[in-house]
């Protein structure tokens, strides 16, 4: 493995698993479906956006990041509000 396969591994374990998953969790635990399926949305671009790592490119990854941090906002916001 080289270091962008690495590199795109790491990404979709920390991201998708552990950080999006905890927010899955929550929201299933508060019956919040909107929120559960923001986070859902944020982990399915999280995992596409390590695939842009892994075939190099970089303006795609930037754009996946941006729209995964989108739904996460808009998971926390259905979380808070």
């Amino acid at each position: 493995m080289d270091n962008f396969e690495k590199y795109a591994l790491a990404l979709m374990v920390v991201f998708g698993a552990l950080i999006i998953g905890g927010l899955m969790a929550v929201h299933i635990a508060w019956v919040h479906k909107a929120g559960f399926l923001y986070a859902l949305a944020a982990a399915i671009v999280v995992w596409a956006a390590g695939f842009a790592v892994l075939f190099d490119k970089p303006r795609v990854y930037g754009f996946l990041l941006l729209v995964a941090a989108a739904f996460i906002t808009a998971s926390i916001v259905v979380l808070v509000r």
